[in-house]
């Protein structure tokens, strides 16, 4: 190795961010799955929900991903983590994590490949939940009945922005609430192609012509920073890409935005708990 191996796993993840052509929105998304992995790198378990947002991850010595002990520890926690959340995200913090490793691996920071085990979900299978984790959501998606009356309701042009969106490509909310404006080319109702990619960029997802005309009023000109924004401004300290830098507003959180659409949908539910999320995403994909 070389006189400038970072010692750290957090200095070689900012140090490849630093590297990658990514833009703002995928670069922080990169950066939240590498976080995700240096819990089991120490054998810790990831913070569950909402334990984990503003948790401080360990101080991980980088010669670890060298460890022969580590490549079971990922695997033991990418099992866990595949328990409760859906294939999209586990492959995607999957793929993150082999990016940078085949990276450090090319500076020579690393000799091993920890996740060379590893093997991405197949999309619709879902393994048995170790014993008190969290289930996943895997109530059945909105009817067409039922989507209907959800964009009947009398609502924000934020939230039926983004409830399009969620229901016309059918991705999880994390991702739809990470885009930025630039990512997005109404013209051709899709996400433009990453670096390094041109049309055949399997991350692009797309929507309907209809979802393009109300993003147009969302954005009315913002052609830059998070598509979805708060009420309110943004915190002191947030990240850059996290705030719309024309309002001073922070990006729109899942938490929040779960929330309002339990609370909109409440009225609609027969059992009076409103619907979620996941059931509007999964209604787009059909499931």
């Amino acid at each position: 190795m070389g006189n400038d191996v970072p010692v750290e796993f957090a200095v070689a993840v900012d140090r490849y961010l630093g590297a990658a052509a990514l833009g703002e929105a995928s670069r922080r998304v990169y950066r939240i799955s590498l976080r995700g992995w240096a819990w089991p790198l120490v054998g810790r378990p990831v913070p569950d929900g909402r334990a984990r947002r503003g948790a401080v991850p360990p101080v991980v010595p980088l010669a670890l991903l060298d460890d022969p002990a580590t490549p079971a520890k990922l695997a033991d926690s990418f099992a866990a983590r595949a328990a409760t959340t859906d294939e999209r995200t586990v492959n995607r913090e999957l793929s993150v994590l082999r990016s940078a490793t085949a990276w450090w691996r090319e500076q020579g920071w690393i000799n091993e490949d920890p996740a060379a085990g590893l093997r991405h979900r197949p999309r619709g299978r879902h393994d048995h939940p170790r014993p008190g984790a969290r289930p996943p959501d895997r109530s059945p998606g909105l009817t067409a009945e039922q989507v209907t009356q959800l964009f009947r309701l009398p609502v924000a042009l934020r939230e039926h922005a983004f409830w399009r969106l969620l229901h016309d490509t059918g991705a999880s909310a994390a991702e739809i609430l990470a885009l930025d404006a630039d990512r997005l080319d109404l013209a051709r109702h899709r996400t433009r192609p990453r670096p390094g990619y041109k049309d055949d960029d399997p991350a692009v997802i797309e929507w309907q012509d209809a979802t393009s005309q109300v993003l147009r009023w969302l954005l009315t000109g913002r052609t830059w920073g998070p598509v979805f924004l708060t009420g309110r401004r943004a915190p002191a300290g947030s990240t850059p890409c996290d705030v719309c830098r024309v309002t001073g507003q922070g990006r729109m959180s899942y938490r929040r935005s779960a929330e309002i659409f339990t609370a909109a949908t409440r009225p609609l539910d027969p059992a009076g708990r409103g619907w979620t999320l996941h059931q509007l995403s999964a209604a787009g994909r059909g499931v």
